[in-house]
């Protein structure tokens, strides 16, 4: 049955009125990644569901995160020949790995779980944690920060298996890294913000008006901060000269960045279920 003339131009206008907001969540879900001049990057890995958190052992080995809930995450090693394999299972929102000891740690976000120490095909507890989210060490301690209402910033001093908490009533605290100097940092997703701690006084606001900043990394190039919005999401980098460059952006869901090498790291894109390798370019190049 034809339509009638009328019937059809009421249609034809109500297509040309919705095709402006249809057209932009569909530019937002498929623009692909655009990097700053000075960098390039390239995909890695591919079809990882969940990829949340990345980290090396001592050996080199890069151990991947799958943050599914309700004891369906799990944790992959990355084979020499480029393969995955499950070496963890069982895990509630795995989303904080860090190279610790002889080993990799282990955190798990969704409740009272405790955070856990994998070595080789080995896991043993460490200490009862309340939904962990971000873990970083300094080579001795280890530094957590809890992702819920009234979170807190912790330590783990493993010479005394105890826990002090350095800050507490934090609002959806996400990442934590400690610098070679010392220096210590920590995100709070709702807030938007990044601050430094203080072992003394009012911490310091680092960096404000941000899009749910999620993971933080203190690396000779400066200070990353990883987004962790849906859409339009960046990887930021707060240079030594306190200048925030956006390195990466039109990210979906940024999770961990971690070093490989002077000027080469992989982050974890979970939007898009890969891993990405980020590379400096070298001028004039």
């Amino acid at each position: 049955m034809r339509l009638p003339l009328r019937y059809r131009r009421w249609l034809l206008c109500c297509l040309v009125l919705l095709a402006p907001g249809l057209a932009y969540p569909a530019w937002r879900h498929f623009y692909p990644v655009m990097s700053a001049p000075d960098w390039q990057y390239r995909v890695v890995q591919t079809d990882i569901a969940r990829v949340s958190a990345l980290a090396l052992d001592t050996q080199g080995r890069l151990y991947i995160s799958q943050e599914f809930a309700n004891g369906e995450g799990t944790i992959l090693k990355q084979n020499s020949d480029g393969s995955l394999e499950t070496v963890l299972h069982g895990l509630s929102k795995p989303d904080g790995l860090a190279s610790y000891g002889d080993g990799v740690a282990v955190s798990q976000e969704s409740g009272q779980l405790s955070l856990l120490l994998l070595q080789g095909d080995k896991v043993e507890p460490l200490f009862a944690s309340d939904n962990v989210e971000g873990i970083a060490s300094d080579g001795h301690y280890l530094y957590f920060i809890e992702d819920k209402q009234r979170g807190r910033l912790r330590r783990y001093d493993p010479s005394t298996a105890q826990v002090v908490t350095l800050r507490e009533g934090l609002e959806e605290g996400e990442g934590v890294t400690v610098c070679a100097d010392g220096r210590l940092f920590y995100t709070e997703k709702k807030k938007g913000w990044i601050k430094q701690w203080q072992a003394s006084g009012e911490d310091t606001l680092v960096q404000a008006g941000l899009n749910q900043p999620g993971f933080l990394l203190c690396s000779a190039d400066g200070l990353w901060i990883s987004e962790d919005s849906t859409h339009m999401a960046r990887l930021l980098l707060l240079d030594p000269r306190g200048q925030l460059q956006v390195i990466l952006q039109h990210l979906r869901s940024a999770q961990t960045l971690i070093a490989v090498a002077p000027g080469r790291y992989l982050l974890a894109e979970q939007g898009r279920q890969r891993i990405l390798e980020l590379k400096h370019r070298p001028h004039g190049i």
